[in-house]
């Protein structure tokens, strides 16, 4: 990406960070809400290794999409970190409700 200005590396850099925090929290609450919702009668999905499997296979899923400009490595971590961690938030709600 390129900026014309004495400062462009960081306004790219924010920009960046910005997109990378939103997929953390677009990724997050999506798959919180799925897996609530879908898969609450599925029992592979409450078992301690779902979210791992789940975020590096949104991360390996989502990587070619780093040849867009402002799609970086960050943003696909952030992305799949935001889905592991929205599962295991899912699972966690449910264990708690005693389901």
């Amino acid at each position: 990406m390129r900026i014309f200005a004495r400062h462009g590396i960081v306004v790219a850099t924010m920009i960046e960070l910005l997109v990378a925090g939103g997929a953390l929290v677009f990724g997050y609450l999506t798959s919180k809400d799925f897996t609530k919702r879908r898969l609450r009668f599925v029992d592979l999905a409450h078992t301690k290794p779902a979210p791992w499997i789940a975020g590096a296979a949104v991360a390996l899923l989502t990587a070619p999409i780093t040849i867009l400009p402002v799609i970086t490595g960050t943003t696909v971590i952030a992305l799949g970190a935001g889905v592991g961690l929205g599962v295991r938030s899912a699972q966690k709600e449910r264990h708690l409700l005693g389901e």
